[in-house]
């Protein structure tokens, strides 16, 4: 056999439950991703495992996204989200029922909304069980990242170890197993990480292709082979070309013309009677998730989409990129372990940024379970790979992150359009993060057994601290993108932790105070499994 394809899948949203209001926009991003991303993931998988094809792809959970999933109340409003989205795809067939060109693409969207509640119905809403029953079944295998998805090399040391320590500790208790591995977020790596990640028993992560590129001594295969850090963790680098392939709406699969277009949406294109609703507030203009039109080229003018067509390319680019991968395989042929292509990809594009994305993946599984009873080449998950093929070289990975830059400034560095970023920067967000873990930290060296009311605040600072200290928000920031949603999260973190922070620490808690302090652990039950010396202690030296 040639070696091996690792297809990782990482998928994470923030934390952006609000119950204070009906229908928030942010929580659109937690049903869009469901119905177009992780459902279609579970009935891929399904589908496979009815045909005796094992998936053997690595999938990453953050445990924003895992609490999330969890969330009695956004379970039950994304129930509602489809039957809304239902309602409107009801009025578009009225509506189209004489256009014959457009019929069909309705008829297609009725459908599918169909099978996404029959695959929740299915799974009885329970997209982690489902998951961890997958991996049961040998199908794929389940890592997390840290707690809120932090750029880990922006924080202090004992941050970067609390974020670490409570990722593992949190998916433990929501998904009831610990993964062996962790992603580290925005492949973010700095060698001071390295001690924290080896503590907290960490097997192995992925690194962007520089990080194994630059490591030292120079790993003689690239990307193609795991590092062994001396402090026994192993690091995956990943493959350019196979990045470049699908993540690449220029040069990659996802821009060819026949694939649905996923900024040409109805929430812009008919008039607001029409949409049944689906606004938001103040009649702000929103994805609806129904489009018809294909990407067709580079002009505004745009086709009608043909989702027979646009599968048929699908299932051609999932060959071409198992026959890619087979041909880098085969010119690495040599002693020492067999070599690994890592792909690896964030989830919501297979099927939120590029709707056919699901539809490729199945197919390159498919593909890639013929080249393997065909003695050529295999997918295999991370930790599969390792028990496979346990002699690596041992060496010193390099700071590295993907994005732009390589190395953290699509987190860190200045606004690109200061103009959009109310009054915000990442310099702004990194002086709030610094502050809050001054403060968090020191309160709980001073107050480390708290208890009653104290006890609760001091929790909940800690909770508010690792929310603030999400990646998400710089990014938003840096790209002037939702950037008034994020700079408004920011300030009411780091406002939170310190009024948390003061009265957990002052001795003594009125009745007003009392109940702010309630209602706030109320409003954001973000690691409500956790409490007291389970939290604490993540920040020990």
């Amino acid at each position: 056999m040639l070696g091996y394809v690792a297809i990782v899948l990482h998928a994470h949203l923030p934390w952006v439950r609000h119950p204070e209001h009906a229908r928030p926009l942010e929580e659109r991003w937690l049903h869009e991703a469901l119905w177009e991303s992780y459902l279609p993931l579970l009935d891929m998988l399904a589908r496979l495992e009815a045909d005796g094809i094992a998936a053997r792809i690595t999938v990453s959970v953050s445990p924003t996204l895992a609490a999330m999933l969890a969330d009695p109340l956004l379970r039950k409003r994304f129930v509602l989200h489809m039957d809304r989205l239902d309602k409107l795809a009801a009025q578009e067939e009225r509506r189209t029922s004489g256009d014959a060109a457009l019929r069909p693409i309705v008829a297609f969207y009725r459908a599918r909304i169909e099978a996404t509640r029959a695959t929740w119905e299915r799974i009885r809403g329970d997209v982690l069980g489902a998951l961890a029953g997958h991996e049961d079944r040998g199908s794929i295998e389940l890592l997390t990242t840290s707690v809120t998805h932090a750029y880990l090399p922006a924080l202090t040391r004992s941050s970067a170890r609390a974020q670490v320590k409570l990722g593992l500790r949190a998916f433990e208790a929501l998904v009831g197993r610990r993964p062996r591995g962790l992603w580290l977020p925005e492949c973010g790596y700095d060698p001071s990480l390295l001690p924290e990640l080896s503590a907290a028993g960490v097997g192995y992560t992925v690194l962007d292709a520089h990080g194994l590129e630059l490591a030292l001594p120079r790993p003689p295969r690239g990307v193609l082979a795991p590092i062994l850090s001396p402090a026994g963790v192993a690091f995956f680098g990943r493959d350019p070309q196979a990045s470049r392939e699908v993540w690449s709406r220029e040069a990659g699969y996802p821009g060819h013309p026949d694939y649905r277009d996923f900024y040409r949406d109805i929430g812009f294109d008919l008039p607001e009677v029409a949409l049944a609703g689906e606004i938001g507030p103040d009649g702000t203009r929103l994805m609806t998730g129904l489009k018809y039109h294909r990407i067709t080229g580079p002009r505004s003018h745009k086709e009608l989409w043909d989702p027979a067509a646009a599968e048929a390319r699908a299932r051609a680019d999932a060959a071409h990129f198992v026959a890619e991968r087979a041909a880098t395989l085969r010119a690495v042929q040599g002693r020492g372990p067999r070599p690994v292509v890592v792909a690896p990809y964030d989830a919501e594009l297979f099927g939120h940024w590029w709707f056919e994305g699901p539809i490729f993946l199945e197919h390159a599984l498919r593909a890639l379970h013929h080249a393997e009873l065909a003695g050529e080449i295999a997918p295999v998950t991370l930790g599969a790979y390792l028990a496979a093929e346990p002699a690596l070289t041992v060496a010193e990975p390099s700071a590295s992150s993907w994005g732009e830059g390589g190395f953290g400034e699509a987190w860190l560095g200045r606004a690109l359009d200061p103009d959009r970023t109310e009054g915000m920067s990442p310099a702004h967000l990194v002086r709030h993060v610094r502050h809050a873990e001054q403060t968090v930290q020191g309160l709980v060296r001073a107050r480390r057994g708290a208890d009653g009311l104290a006890g609760r605040a001091l929790d909940q600072a800690i909770r508010e601290l690792v929310l603030l200290e999400a990646s998400d928000w710089g990014f938003m920031i840096r790209r002037g993108e939702m950037a008034a949603y994020a700079a408004a999260r920011v300030r009411a973190h780091a406002s939170r932790v310190d009024r948390l922070c003061r009265l957990a620490g002052r001795g003594w808690i009125g009745e007003s105070e009392a109940r702010w302090i309630e209602a706030t652990t109320e409003r954001t039950p973000f690691l409500a499994e956790l409490e007291g010396e389970r939290l604490r202690d993540a920040f020990d030296a």
